[in-house]
């Protein structure tokens, strides 16, 4: 049987022997696969008496080290195997009766297990896969099923989701599927699979009875995936829904557990799908004995296993898919790949026989396609749980793999043995240097250049005086008034003669002695200001001093001297390495990186995205769910080496670059043009695609249509209120309202404009002679403008903002433009409340005739009520900021984040058109952010407290309030602090997958710790905008000023 019959045609028997070590590393917490099949091996197939050997061996030494394993790959074991040492034989009796009973369940399971594959033929990796999609189709129904008020929810304005020219389409997250996400772009952004997968023709027999499992779950997956890729080549949507081929996957699998697993495994078993869905065409349309398989082509490759074993050399061919790669202790990929290539010398089988083995592996034939999985996670088996390695490593965009292939294995083994002589000598030469940089004999160390340096300052110092005591005793105030500051210690007192001490009298005494107790090293000197800064020699003559200068001059240079050739020595040996693949017969096979899969969080939790590099524009793509940005290899090398945050990067797939029909486009055989969007697809899928753009459109139809309507409508009503407010204004006035409480428009004329209309009207009339009324109205219109031009270029403080008091402050502030301004006076003066006073009630009809006059051609009305509606969003945005910041203070969060949210967005909108049309942003930003912080803390509070019901409020607030507004936060990656906010908010809850807690609130926790991680920039829509209670000008302004004066009060660093 040849090795792709083997891979591809797994017997039942294989897979049943797959599942046991499955289960054993599962219970055990053991990954050295050879140890697992040791044991299952000594036990004769009995996995309980598997688990009782394992487990007995653990619990003799829990701290013995792990042994050193090869991976090859093998056929029955999911294409790995591992050689590790022997496993302990020591058996435990399962059915004794002082077992506990965890062994008693794990051996019920483990037969449980094996009696549901036994009737089903279902693996236990399949059952895993199933575990995933589970947990994604349970949390799509949950979602489908929230109320309206929540937050995951498509926008309902179609042209929020609708594809940019031919921008890449995103993949929408329909509960803990951005793992989906992440591998089916990656793959999809491949062409030459996207092909594959368009064109691919079920069997004939289709239409038959499935003759076996696979075609059952193969053929249903095929079909939804040629449908998801035609929607990603052609759709109009700006992203498409998977829910239907995530639900095929679902319904391959039955198990009614939702516990997530590891990606990886999705992965492999995904391509294994394929594979088998390929091989069924692939067999029908040949008589040959070997059917090409296409995934197998594009995806697999083989390598050459050779070594000794007890003394035996061996030889295998073996063919592998994801090629694994462990990242702890490894700084880059290459050295990933050495250790996985090569092994030096491991435990032979049997620990009887002392003899060594050593193993190598050399590639004989890449795939096209060639990905590594980067192990990042390990079992901690001290903690019971697995762990996330954050290390970080660095990989390159191209990739040169001569060195590990089979016919360049005479000169790699050469090199390897050059750079291992470089490494040790490199390794004496660091230390020799580190002698230099780190010297001295005690715990503190410092360089030998610095050493000689400050000997070389102290014996070059100059004393001052002969001793420090002297100057001390010289300068002692006189007898009868020695202060306590100014008294020698006690040693100095026995060691100095009697006749140098001051003479004190009794009471003097008394009190020195009473007061001698107490020891105060640094005030019980005062230090004349002569005295040197650094001790000298008290003694050396100019003969010795030169001397010594020389001696430590010379021996200065010569450790510089030194140290410099050791560094220049440690630097042309690290080139050396580097460029000892560089020659010309070793970059002959280049791999050319094309995707990084990304998770961010930790082992039990987390969130997944891609980089994909696009081709065409050769430019670095993030694929994050419904997001697709433009990216940079900077951003991706910041998200994928790791050691930096919680995010590194789990899969790299690397392609052939000189395999061109990897990436080609299909052209047009009759042009010569290339083939782009829906004119790639096969007449069937071209159909579905235009069949779901046409629903599209027409939904962006009805759209326009309910905004039509709804426009009229609001034509209609404020034409109906205008009409209403000027025949009530005789009334509203009768009725003594002081002024309109209302929401701020052109019509809210308050009291206090009123009386200032006026005061500026008798002023004009006044100054002039000729008391008609236009040149008054005239000559307050020019008053009033002077006015507001002063209080606009008025250097006010904070608490201070004339826009609030005047629209026109507002226009001239930013720069509206002269047409506007003068109407909106003539408004002011043509006001109806000013008829009832006598002063102005010919001023105000002279105003409104003039009003009349003006033709649609001297003032633009769009742009004129589109100034005054700006005005009104400013009023608007201002009063959502006070209420919001008020509630601040009352320590009501949840309250004040709601209001600020919408202050911070409209008020981001209203600075895009001007620098003076809105607020501070970075006070909104500072306040916004800090009650996010409070509130996700209140949460976290709840959270530890473990009572049902706070747990609940806890999470109904991070699932209501703090997860939805974080992309809020994220979108704009120059805010630093927003960003680090968001990081602290989500490693406070990832700290708690290292604690130990009650399984239920673990289970919580592991549902929700996804969506806080979900990096994607999609705003979501979330609660409709608080309503504002009415107001009026003068109340604006006055709680305005109040809460900025408030405010202002606040310490610098509190803000």
């Amino acid at each position: 049987m040849t090795v792709e019959q083997n891979v591809l045609q797994q017997s039942a028997a294989q897979k049943h022997q797959q599942t046991f070590l499955n289960q054993l590393r599962e219970i055990t917490g053991i990954n050295d696969t050879q140890i697992l099949q040791q044991a299952l091996k000594d036990s004769n197939g009995n996995l309980e008496l598997a688990v009782a050997f394992l487990t007995a061996k653990n619990a003799k030494t829990p701290q013995q080290e792990e042994t050193t394993y090869y991976q090859t790959a093998l056929p029955g074991n999911d294409r790995y195997i591992s050689v590790g040492s022997q496993a302990d034989t020591n058996v435990i009796d399962l059915t004794g009766d002082d077992k506990d009973d965890l062994q008693r369940a794990i051996a019920l399971s483990l037969a449980e297990s094996n009696r549901a594959f036994r009737e089903t033929g279902i693996t236990d990796e399949e059952q895993a896969i199933s575990r995933v999609l589970e947990a994604s189709i349970a949390e799509n129904k949950a979602c489908l099923k929230r109320t309206p008020t929540e937050v995951w929810r498509d926008s309902r304005n179609p042209y929020d989701r609708k594809r940019q020219d031919k921008a890449p389409v995103g993949l929408k997250n329909v509960g803990n599927t951005c793992w989906f996400s992440a591998v089916i772009q990656s793959l999809f952004n491949l062409l030459e699979f996207r092909r594959l997968v368009l064109n691919y023709k079920p069997p004939s027999n289709a239409q038959d009875l499935p003759r076996n499992q696979k075609e059952h779950r193969n053929l249903p997956f095929m079909r939804e995936l040629r449908y998801l890729f035609a929607l990603l080549v052609g759709t109009k949507r700006k992203y498409v829904d998977p829910s239907r081929a995530v639900e095929i996957l679902k319904d391959a699998f039955k198990s009614n557990d939702s516990q997530q697993q590891d990606v990886s495994e999705f992965t492999h078993k995904l391509l294994d799908w394929l594979e088998d869905a390929f091989q069924m065409k692939a067999e029908e349309e040949t008589d040959e004995e070997k059917p090409k398989n296409p995934m197998v082509e594009l995806f697999y490759g083989r390598f050459l296993a050779v070594g000794v074993l007890e003394g035996k050399k061996f030889e295998n061919t073996e063919m592998f898919g994801q090629y694994p790669l462990q990242v702890n202790g490894f700084k880059d990929l290459h050295e990933c790949l050495e250790a996985a290539m090569i092994e030096g010398e491991i435990e032979s089988l049997h620990s009887e026989n002392s003899g060594k083995s050593g193993q190598e592996h050399w590639f004989t034939e890449l795939p096209p396609v060639l990905t590594f999985e980067l192990s990042r996670f390990e079992f901690n088996q001290a903690l019971g749980r697995p762990e996330k390695i954050h290390n970080k490593l660095e990989f390159p965009q191209v990739l040169y793999l001569d060195r590990y292939m089979h016919r360049n294995r005479e000169i790699t083994r050469i090199k390897r043995e050059e750079i291992k002589r470089l490494k040790d000598y490199l390794t004496v030469l660091q230390q020799r240097l580190e002698r230099y940089l780190s010297y001295g004999s005690g715990p503190k160390r410092f360089p030998l250049v610095d050493v000689l340096q400050y000997a070389l300052e102290f014996a070059s110092s100059k004393p001052v005086c002969t001793s420090p005591v002297d100057d001390i005793d010289a300068s002692s105030p006189p007898s009868g008034s020695i202060p306590s500051q100014t008294l020698p210690s006690t040693t100095e007192q026995q060691g100095a003669p009697s006749s140098e001490l001051p003479s004190t009298s009794p009471s003097s005494v008394a009190a020195i002695s009473s007061r001698s107790v107490i020891h105060k090293p640094f005030t019980q000197s005062r230090i004349p200001p002569d005295l040197p800064m650094h001790p000298a020699p008290r003694h050396i003559t100019e003969e010795e001093l030169s001397v010594l200068e020389s001696c430590l001059h010379r021996w200065r240079t010569e450790i510089e001297n030194d140290t410099r050739d050791l560094q220049e020595s440690i630097s042309r040996i690290h080139r050396t390495i580097e460029l000892m693949y560089s020659d010309k017969s070793m970059i002959q096979v280049p791999y050319r990186l094309h995707a990084v899969l990304v998770h961010e969080g930790q082992a039990n939790a987390g969130h997944y995205w891609a980089y994909i590099f696009d081709h065409r524009e050769s430019r670095w793509m993030k694929y994050n769910d419904i997001a697709v940005t433009k990216s940079s290899w900077e951003e991706l090398v910041r998200d994928s080496f790791g050691g930096y945050r919680n995010a590194s990067a789990y899969c790299l797939m690397y392609i052939n670059d000189k395999a061109q029909f990897l990436i080609q486009e299909e052209f047009n055989k009759e042009t010569g043009q290339p083939l782009v969007g829906i004119e790639t697809l096969p007449p069937d899928l071209r159909d579905f695609v235009e069949e779901d753009n046409q629903r599209f459109e027409k939904e962006l139809e009805e759209w326009d249509a309910q905004l039509a309507q709804k426009a009229l409508q609001e034509k209609l009503l404020a034409s109906q209120k205008l009409k209403e407010s000027e025949t009530s204004v005789t009334t509203a006035q009768a009725a003594g309202d002081p002024e309109y409480l209302e929401q701020p428009s052109r019509s809210d004329f308050s009291k206090h404009l009123k009386e200032e209309t006026i005061r500026v009207i008798t002023k004009a009339s006044h100054e002039h002679e000729d008391k008609s009324p236009e040149t008054i109205l005239q000559s307050a219109i020019k008053l009033e403008y002077a006015r507001l031009v002063k209080l606009a270029q008025e250097d006010t403080p904070p608490e201070t903002d004339y826009r609030l008091h005047h629209v026109v402050v507002y226009f001239i502030q930013n720069q509206a433009p002269k047409k506007i301004i003068e109407k909106t006076l003539l408004e002011q003066f043509g006001d109806r409340n000013l008829s009832f006073d006598e002063r102005c009630h010919n001023i105000m009809k002279v105003a409104q005739a003039k009003l009349e006059m003006i033709k649609p051609e001297e003032v633009n009305l769009e742009e004129y009520e589109e100034w005054h509606q700006h005005y009104r969003k400013f009023r608007e945005t201002t009063m959502y900021l006070i209420i919001g910041l008020e509630n601040f203070q009352r320590e009501s969060y949840i309250d004040s984040l709601l209001f600020l949210i919408c202050a911070y967005q409209n008020n981001k909108e209203l600075l895009s058109k001007g620098l003076y049309r809105g607020h501070d942003e970075e006070l909104i930003s500072h306040y916004r952010r800090e009650c996010l912080l409070k509130l996700n803390e209140q949460a976290a509070e709840l959270f530890e407290s473990g009572e049902d019901r706070e747990v609940n409020n806890g999470l109904i607030i991070m699932n209501e309030f703090i997860v939805p507004f974080l992309p809020l936060l994220l979108v704009d990656e120059m805010e630093e602090k927003d960003i680090l906010a968001v990081e602290d908010m989500r490693n406070r809850w990832c700290s708690y997958l290292g604690q130990e807690m009650e399984s239920h609130l673990q289970e919580k926790l592991t549902d929700f710790l996804p969506k806080l991680l979900d990096c994607s920039m999609e705003i979501k829509s979330f609660h409709e905008p608080p309503k504002l209670p009415s107001y009026s000008t003068h109340e604006l302004c006055e709680r305005f000023a109040r809460i900025m004066l408030s405010l202002s009060r606040t310490p610098a660093d509190g803000r």
